[in-house]
């Protein structure tokens, strides 16, 4: 008989799994749920870039690419970089193309931590960095950002995190799961804690387009950060393309050429298809973002709209396709409130705990999905919560 205990990694096994799946899974085994949890843009993917991947298939161009991805996609990524964030990547040596946003912080984290270490996690956040730091031996630590200043880092609670284990700081915004962003003046604060240490910077930068006040803004810009700063994005989210699994990392060479190494191992290459198609999406369709981003944002005022009047405090996000709630008025945990909301009314949300404890009496609303299912989703949630203050709720 085999000892399974013996035989699994000890920090897989003590590993928790995500909070966001839970409900998505509950959801999946019921009929007439509106489910508002998952980061899954309501969107086609645009027609060119479907066109592409189609027209590649048939011509059989089905190989392996370079391990770093195709060199036009890199070149064209580079050219983004540039038009985005005015901050030049070379193609050859400092951009890596990967199997989503998520590869490129697996890459960064496996690669860059070693037992003991301390990696300074800015949360709410999205639920991976946490675990693949811990499953590398170093040490996840939390920095807790409030409502009151709009999610937002500040210097000060950054500087009282650092210890001389610090080796590396998350930095994901805009922000799943509050749709918070960060300002210029914010990241500058930001640079002068980090300007005399050896810190490196992982900006999670996969929602960047979807910014509803002025431009994004990345930590790489800032004077004398690009240095230290690794850039993770991809086409999930702009694009509409989450199933097609292609990201994108840049950062300096030094570091570059090491998460490479990994990449190779592990992965080989991104798909094929993808990358040919993701040519097309950097040259052709940067208009669609911008229709996309027109819907989320009208979708982004109706909601935040709603669930204040439904006595439900939320801060107006500047960024995503979230808002995050609170639901402390309703004396409920935010598991409670999220499991009494599915089996009551068949609505899905997600608690804010599986983003951080400091998630605590929130709850993550994606409004990645059409008008219509929001309206409904919405009333429901009236219901629930007029039946919840009269009791009929238990």
């Amino acid at each position: 008989m085999i000892d399974y205990e013996k035989a699994l990694n000890k920090a897989i096994k003590d590993m928790k799994p995500s909070g966001i799946r839970k409900f998505f899974d509950i959801a999946q085994g019921m009929e007439g749920v509106i489910s508002l949890g998952v980061g899954e843009p309501d969107f086609k993917t645009p027609w060119l870039i479907r066109k592409e991947a189609i027209d590649v298939l048939e011509k059989g161009k089905t190989c392996y690419t370079a391990n770093s991805g195709l060199m036009e996609l890199r070149k064209e990524i580079s050219k983004y970089f540039e038009r985005t964030i005015d901050t030049h990547y070379d193609p050859e040596h400092e951009i890596i193309v990967t199997v989503g946003g998520s590869e490129g912080i697996d890459l960064c984290i496996r690669s860059m931590v070693e037992p003991g270490d301390e990696v300074l996690v800015v949360e709410p956040s999205f639920v991976c960095y946490c675990p693949i730091v811990e499953l590398c031996g170093g040490k996840a630590v939390s920095i807790e950002t409030k409502a009151e200043n709009e999610f937002r880092l500040t210097a000060d609670e950054l500087r009282e995190k650092i210890t001389d284990k610090t080796k590396l700081l998350v930095l994901p915004f805009p922000n799943n799961p509050t749709g918070a962003i960060m300002r210029r003046e914010d990241l500058e604060s930001i640079a002068e804690v980090l300007r005399d240490t050896n810190i490196i910077v992982i900006s999670d930068e996969i929602y960047s387009e979807l910014t509803y006040s002025g431009r994004h803004v990345s930590f790489a810009q800032i004077d004398g950060m690009r240095e230290r700063t690794v850039v993770i994005n991809g086409f999930s989210k702009s694009f509409a393309m989450t199933g097609w699994r292609l990201g994108f990392v840049g950062g300096p060479h030094q570091i570059v050429s090491q998460l490479l190494k990994l990449h190779q191992y592990a992965i080989m290459c991104s798909p094929t298809m993808s990358q040919y198609a993701a040519v097309v999406a950097m040259r052709n369709c940067i208009g669609d973002i911008e229709k996309m981003k027109n819907e989320y944002d009208m979708r982004r005022r109706f909601v935040v709209d709603a669930f204040n009047k439904l006595g439900l405090d939320c801060f107006t996000p500047q960024g995503a396709f979230y808002v995050f709630p609170c639901i402390k008025s309703t004396g409920l945990t935010s598991a409670d409130f999220c499991e009494k909301l599915i089996y009551s009314k068949k609505v899905a949300v997600v608690p804010g705990d599986a983003f951080g404890a400091c998630g605590e009496g929130f709850v993550r609303v994606s409004y990645a999905y059409s008008i219509n299912h929001l309206k409904e989703a919405v009333k429901r949630i009236g219901e629930f919560l007029e039946e919840l203050k009269n009791g009929e709720i238990q």
